[in-house]
């Protein structure tokens, strides 16, 4: 078959099983198998595809027909205009990620932040503390419960040449550092989905492929927040910042929860607040550390 004709083909079979974009989706994989981006398939138009190269067409068009996401048939997905290794150990990476980044670079650039060690939270593929390490120059420390994802997030850190600004650790959330003011700069997106949502209220793509492990959030989606919540200050030094994607929905409550004061009376945070990312949606929630050394030692 022609290339123009397999395009036609496997646009149909993805819009007859309900796949958005399927144009997109078929370019991208036809491309991989033709080593192609967009401007060369349509150039190629009329070009005949051999048979071994149909056949693997037909076989990844067939798993993204079953709702297999097409970051995790092909292996990578770009990221940051960077293209980052992914597996079903690993979240896809998402723009609303992007979004955190942006705005954790925006206030460093800004001079607002108080240069010192960095930490990425729940680190999955890495992409956090692999562009952070990029964008500042600076160590990034790296962690997560899965072992598989480390693993990951290691081949994207050697891949973008920033292995040796990149430490990972294996922990349940901070467990691995003592409490002690250590970190200057915290970013995290933590599981934050809700169970109910986990249920019946995500695409197949997400339900079925991606790990719940890095999705489960509890029953309301607020219970992996609530954890960073405990020890965070235990760990974030003073004039420390804190920056977490959230749910659309979880805003208020995470601004309540942040918001809450130490029992003798005295502020923990100094400055709690919410980001909308680019549809007007909650999607960040920025916090700084009391600058007062006291408040620590009382936690």
């Amino acid at each position: 078959m022609h290339v123009l004709d397999l395009v036609h083909f496997g646009v149909k079979q993805l819009e007859s099983t309900g796949i958005e974009q399927a144009a997109l989706e078929v370019e991208l994989l036809l491309g991989f198998c033709l080593g192609k981006n967009r401007a060369g398939l349509f150039l190629a138009a009329t070009d005949e595809v051999d048979d071994r190269q149909e056949q693997q067409f037909r076989s990844l068009l067939d798993r993204r027909a079953a709702h297999e996401p097409s970051a995790y048939i092909l292996g990578e997905r770009e990221f940051w205009s960077l293209p980052f290794f992914v597996t079903p150990a690993v979240l896809i990476p998402r723009p609303e990620t992007e979004f955190l980044l942006e705005t954790v670079l925006a206030v460093v650039r800004n001079g607002k932040w108080q240069p010192g060690p960095i930490l990425d939270l729940c680190c999955g593929s890495g992409v956090i503390g692999i562009i952070l390490a990029l964008e500042m120059g600076r160590p990034v420390t790296a962690v997560d419960l899965s072992a598989p994802a480390l693993q990951i997030a290691r081949q994207n850190a050697r891949r973008h040449q920033v292995a040796d600004l990149l430490s990972l650790v294996q922990a349940d959330l901070l467990s691995a550092f003592s409490f002690r003011p250590h970190f200057s700069l915290v970013v995290s997106n933590p599981p934050y989905v809700s169970r109910q949502e986990l249920q019946d209220g995500l695409q197949p793509e997400v339900m079925r492929y991606e790990p719940s492990l890095a999705l489960d959030g509890g029953i309301c989606g607020l219970d992996i927040i609530r954890r960073i919540r405990k020890t965070l200050p235990q760990v974030l030094r003073p004039g420390g910042e804190f920056f977490m994607e959230i749910g659309a929905d979880q805003g208020q409550a995470v601004i309540q929860l942040f918001n809450t004061t130490h029992e003798s009376g005295e502020k923990i945070f100094e400055r709690v607040e919410l980001l909308q990312d680019y549809s007007g949606r909650d999607r960040v929630l920025r916090a700084k550390m009391v600058k007062h050394p006291l408040v620590q030692e009382q936690l």
